[in-house]
């Protein structure tokens, strides 16, 4: 029999039931419901993180995690990123049908108390890392925030989860500095936006080229005004898998982070690069993301005494997130808790899973276009 742990976690783990009740409605994988499209669950459904909650239950892993249900965000913490305007229309349609938040972010009578409580997940996160309370954190946010702008919601995401925790902390001097890396498949543009004139916050996008949204996520948006410099995106083709994304990371996502000296780094942590999910193109495995988040780890006892907070983005398989996001918190939390992956080395044994040689010229000259720039 094991003995059980007597010291306390380091690790936070945020969740609440109120974020899983979250209901866009019956879109299936589309924007809208339409004639000739049977109803079905929109992609964005509760399943994908109830069920990574509860294989940490099952696992025993999230015993050795700090566990905390704070409260949802305040109204005056919403409007540090959102407008007022944005804010009265979401709570006028709640209080009436529902409706959609701006682009592809439909919602339903109680979605705005899930979004609430999700930023309130981040803004805790965020506050018990910075304030030294715990060295790491992850928060079981849903809806996602990393589309969502500062005057509409976007792909789903309601408010801004990552830069309201964000902008509270550096407003109340928890912390200063703080670098966001963004490894959804999809673009994060909610972050981007927030932050694209801030040089004090490094926002690194490394998503699937010309997926969503249409409009940003190019490598020659890089911030402007005092923030030049400051916004780094990794387009990749579709198709990319383990090699490509280990020698993004290697070459220019953590070098670029390092370089950046952040006190405090941020992860929006999206499963939809996975070899399984149905809104992406890319190949990897949980393998991959747990190697990532270990990179991460390493990179964050370096320059920032290990703080570090991962925020759930998207991912929309229901049975391969779960594994994904297991390997991640283990990884987390340095813990020899595991679970078996049925289809870790069969994704990992695909063919093109090696840097490609198309890939590889990509990157490097993203490289080597920031390091000219004197940013690395």
């Amino acid at each position: 029999m094991t003995a059980a742990r007597t010291d306390a976690p380091t690790t936070g783990f945020f969740w609440h039931e109120r974020c899983f009740w979250h209901d866009p409605g019956a879109i299936g994988v589309f924007s809208a419901p339409g004639e000739f499209l049977q109803p079905q669950p929109a992609s964005e459904s509760a399943e994908s993180k109830r069920r990574l909650k509860n294989l940490l239950e099952v696992s025993g892993l999230i015993d050795e995690l700090a566990v905390r249900k704070p409260p949802p965000a305040t109204r005056e913490a919403l409007e540090r990123f959102h407008t007022p305007r944005y804010l009265e229309a979401l709570a006028a349609g709640d209080r009436g049908r529902g409706g959609d938040g701006g682009d592809c972010a439909p919602y339903t009578p109680g979605s705005l108390a899930a979004a609430r409580q999700a930023v309130g997940l981040a803004i805790a996160a965020v506050d018990a890392v910075a304030s030294g309370e715990l060295q790491r954190a992850y928060a079981l946010c849903r809806p996602p925030g990393h589309h969502a702008e500062a005057d509409q919601g976007r792909g789903f995401c309601l408010l801004g989860n990552i830069p309201v925790a964000v902008m509270r902390a550096r407003a109340l001097g928890q912390v200063g500095r703080v670098a966001i890396l963004d490894w959804d498949v999809h673009h994060g543009n909610g972050q981007q936006a927030a932050f694209y004139s801030d040089p004090e916050v490094l926002t690194v996008s490394i998503h699937q080229a010309g997926n969503f949204p249409l409009d940003t996520g190019t490598f020659e948006e890089q911030g402007e005004g005092a923030g030049k410099g400051a916004c780094l995106n990794l387009p990749l083709p579709p198709g990319c898998g383990l090699g490509a994304y280990e020698h993004a990371m290697s070459e220019l996502v953590l070098p670029a982070i390092e370089a950046f000296a952040p006190d405090l780094i941020v992860v929006a942590c999206g499963y939809d690069a996975c070899a399984k999910d149905p809104l992406g193109k890319m190949l990897l495995n949980s393998g991959a993301f747990a190697r990532m988040t270990r990179q991460v780890c390493e990179l964050a006892e370096r320059r920032c005494q290990g703080r570090l907070v991962m925020v759930h983005e998207g991912g929309y398989s229901e049975g391969y997130v779960p594994l994904c996001g297991h390997a991640v918190v283990q990884a987390l939390a340095g813990s020899a808790i595991a679970v078996p992956d049925p289809q870790d080395e069969e994704i990992a044994a695909w063919p093109y899973q090696a840097l490609q040689p198309h890939q590889r010229e990509l990157i490097d000259g993203w490289r080597k276009a920031w390091a000219a720039a004197g940013r690395l």
